[in-house]
């Protein structure tokens, strides 16, 4: 299994050493293998895979907004106001938060990281051990036999072996490897066994320039989240300031309320305005879903991606590992002369034929565990396969050789009468191979007459899973496309047995010369077949120019620049390091059954933030207009910091973390910012209704300042405790307790506690009451009101929406018709 492995290179840069040439059978010392590590000629990864603790801290710590805290609070300071500096406890606690969630996070991706990490068996000081692929060092002679991947780039020293580049070149061929000739990173050994000496270690490997030409591509960028959140923190950060010194002003130099009252009210204004838990309560809640899909075998390199694989509408799979398992299986032997050749004689032919055969290859291994009883045939030599000859062979004494391959390599021009026979199997994607006898075979050629014996029919098969899971991702309105190195045919059968949609609507990708032929095929076809791995980069950007938002699985080297221009790179584990590095998102078990489970956190994710985001931005919409208003209006503004920061925590922050980390798989629907303050607008609204009448009659009777600062902290309480209920519709057991403790709280603080939080119901006067309970009466029924309002402006957008939508779709069938 090929993760990224840990360690990061921590020295500025290599020091130069000599090359060494160690003999194959005694490797390098220990003590050279230790100065050329020490010297930075080690096989680490191009890229620490995780930040490290200190990045971590510092992010949490060094933002903007903190330091626009640190100024409120020298601010407060300074006029002697040490009360109204609690929002600094909540400031610490969201950036304690967020740096043990985001450690707990890390550590867990490196410890599943490092017991996946691979190992090679090395020579050292004439001894073979195995060590993980980050220790090796250049000039290593390492020991390949099938199924290792190739770690780093170097010739081959001594032995044979036949590699599969296709995680480079994208084609399944074999191709053999002797001494001399040269070995790439990512590579797989298919057969055969081999020294080779590591020349090209770390950076220098070609599956890391590969993935450092990737990384140096910006890529898609950020979730539609995360940008929608950004464009939030650059408006408030930039607005902040100049409403800040105007509303200063104001308070201080046009209403004449001193220095320290000035000073005090417009904290409280710009900390209104800061949604602090917000980005605190996102960060938290991917952290939480990271660390859920660690324990599921699932890592995530950027938790955005929880995000995006939530939203995506197409998925670009590879057949091989994703539609059908890696591992090959016989499905059947169909004799070809039931009279000469029983069912039993084959078996017992096959049986003989592996036992004097070293398996070598996935083929092979998978007819050698079929059939793994065979009788003692004496043989007096063996042929191994090749990729020249496509077939392996036996002779055995007083029986003649058996051969195993390809059919029309086996038997050359003969072979027009077994077409029938084979057709069907290599329409439904399947493999056939043929076992014949003759008098004898040597390496390249067959003697004597080659008697056809019977079919050996072997397929991948299907993932166990794999019907369902794109069965789901239908239901979910994910179009699905097949991309393959395979012929476009047997990967269209496969996909249909898979119960993908349009499985029918195929095309050779050699027949796309442009990339407008590309992106005409996107819109056409299904599953495509002979794609080369330049062609997926094209395939996946073609899709993004549409307007759509792809996802990408893949596993070999060759698929590095889709993984990463897609809008959320899927990989495998089992695949190329570089394929895992790239990715956003790994499957350490390589099991795309897995997938449903991700996109159902990240629906949990988005949906409870966008819920839970409308208790924020009541707040933050309040204070900004009311700050707005205040600047024109002979208005003092009516709270100060320790109120908000009450109602921040009551009727806020702990109410929202506990909407956001419950179960909800809804399809994610719209963008996050039109949601969000869909959800909070009314709300929003309903706060400076009754604020600013509160103000006014309080104006009007001629009313104290502490008695218009108290009215509207209890207004607004009962406002924010009305948006939890809204947002936690449809109330269950929890979510009633939740709101009845919140209520319960809220209450505790303002009559026992009022005086901490320089709240006075028993200063309030007659009229003071008057006002308090009209106010209180008006809430309910005014967020009602808007909230229906809302809900009939979304009925009527999202009418339109699927009216275009049918319009684009209706385009679509159009264009494929045509």
């Amino acid at each position: 299994m090929k993760k990224r492995s840990i360690p990061e290179r921590t020295e500025p840069a290599r020091r130069e050493m000599p090359r060494l040439d160690p003999a194959p059978d005694r490797g390098l010392t220990s003590a050279q293998a230790r100065e050329l590590a020490e010297a930075g000629w080690d096989n680490r990864p191009v890229e620490s895979p995780t930040k490290s603790d200190q990045q971590i801290i510092r992010e949490n710590l060094l933002t903007y907004f903190n330091l626009i805290f640190v100024v409120l609070a020298v601010c407060l300071l300074l006029v002697g106001d040490w009360k109204d500096m609690t929002f600094l406890f909540i400031v610490a606690a969201n950036a304690v938060i967020g740096i043990v969630q985001q450690v707990r996070s890390k550590r867990t991706i490196e410890k599943l990281s490092l017991l996946s990490a691979s190992k090679v068996r090395v020579v050292r000081d004439g001894k073979v051990t195995e060590l993980p692929v980050d220790q090796l060092v250049r000039g290593d002679v390492i020991e390949l036999t099938a199924g290792c991947q190739i770690p780093a780039d170097g010739p081959v020293l001594t032995g044979q072996a036949q590699v599969n580049e296709a995680l480079i070149t994208g084609e399944a061929d074999a191709i053999p490897k002797g001494p001399g000739d040269s070995l790439r990173s990512g590579s797989f050994i298919l057969s055969g066994k081999c020294r080779a000496r590591l020349d090209q270690v770390g950076a220098d490997s070609y599956a890391a320039k590969l993935t450092l030409a990737a990384k140096k591509d910006a890529g898609p960028g950020k979730s539609e989240m995360m940008r929608s959140l950004d464009r939030l923190i650059r408006f408030i950060g930039v607005a902040l300031i100049p409403i800040g010194g105007a509303l200063f002003y104001t308070q201080f130099i046009t209403q004449d309320l001193g220095l320290r009252q000035s000073v005090v009210s417009t904290v409280a204004a710009l900390i209104g305005m800061i949604p602090e838990g917000l980005f605190l309560l996102t960060s938290v809640a991917l952290a939480v879903s990271v660390v859920r899909l660690a324990q599921n075998r699932t890592l995530i390199h950027e938790m955005s991606a929880i995000e995006t694989l939530a939203r995506v509408d197409v998925l670009c799979v590879d057949k091989t590992g994703t539609v059908t398992c890696p591992q090959m299986q016989v499905r059947e032997v169909a004799l070809l002369d039931p009279d000469a050749w029983s069912e039993a004689d084959i078996a017992d032919t096959l049986g003989a034929f592996y036992r004097c055969m070293e398996p070598d290859n996935d083929t092979a291994r998978a007819i050698a565990e079929k059939f793994s009883y065979g009788p003692a045939w004496p043989s007096r030599e063996t042929v191994p396969f090749s990729s020249a000859t496509k077939w392996s062979a036996v002779n055995f004494a007083g029986r003649g050789a058996y051969v195993i391959g390809a059919p029309e390599y086996v038997l050359g021009g003969e072979l027009e009468p077994l077409k029938p026979q084979i057709r069907p199997y290599t329409e439904q994607g399947c493999r056939v191979l043929l076992l014949a006898q003759c008098d004898g075979a040597e390496e390249g050629r067959l003697h004597g007459l080659v008697l056809p014996m019977a079919l050996l029919v072997l397929e991948n098969p299907l993932r166990p899973g794999a019907a369902k899971t794109f069965a789901y991702f239908h239901g979910q309105g994910v179009d699905v496309k097949v991309i393959s190195g395979d012929e476009p045919v047997t990967v269209s059968a496969i996909a249909a047995q898979a119960g993908i949609q349009n499985a029918d609507r195929w095309v050779d990708a050699r027949e796309l010369k442009t990339d407008g032929d590309i992106a005409q095929a996107v819109r056409q076809y299904t599953v495509f077949g002979r794609v080369v791995p330049n062609q997926k980069r094209k395939i996946v950007r073609a899709l993004q120019s549409q307007g759509r938002t792809v996802a990408m699985t893949g596993d070999g080297v060759n698929d590095v620049l889709a993984l990463k221009d897609a809008d959320c790179g899927v990989a495998m584990a089992s695949g190329a390091d570089a394929a895992c590095q790239v990715a956003q998102l790994v499957l350490l078990d390589s099991d795309f059954s897995a997938m449903p489970k991700v996109v159902a956190e990240g629906r949990r994710v988005i949906n409870n933030i966008q819920r839970a985001s409308a208790l924020y931005l009541v707040k933050n919409i309040l204070s900004f207009f009311l700050a707005i208003i205040t600047l024109f209006a002979d208005f003092p503004y009516p709270f100060i910091p320790i109120q908000l920061t009450l109602i921040s925590a009551l009727t806020i922050g702990i109410p929202s973390f506990f909407l956001a980390l419950e179960p909800n798989h809804d399809l994610v629907q719209g963008k996050f910012l039109h949601n969000v303050f869909r959800k909070s607008f009314p709300g929003g609204l309903t706060a400076i209704f009754v604020v600013l009448f509160a103000e006014l009659f309080v104006y009007a009777l001629g009313l104290e300042l502490q008695e218009l600062s108290t009215i509207c902290v209890v207004i607004m309480a009962v406002n924010c405790l009305t948006v939890i209920y809204y947002a936690a519709r449809p109330l269950d057991l929890k979510r009633t307790i939740l709101l009845v403790s919140m209520s319960a709280a809220m209450l505790i603080a303002v009559v026992f506690f009022g005086d901490v939080f320089s709240l006075s119901l028993s200063g309030l006067s007659f009229a003071g009451w008057l006002v308090l309970a009209a106010m209180a009466l008006l809430v309910v029924p005014t967020q009602m009101l808007l909230e229906r309002l809302f809900d009939k402006c979304s009925a009527v957008l999202s009418r339109r929406a699927e009216r275009k939508n049918r319009r684009r779709d209706s385009r679509r069938a159009s264009s494929r018709r045509r």
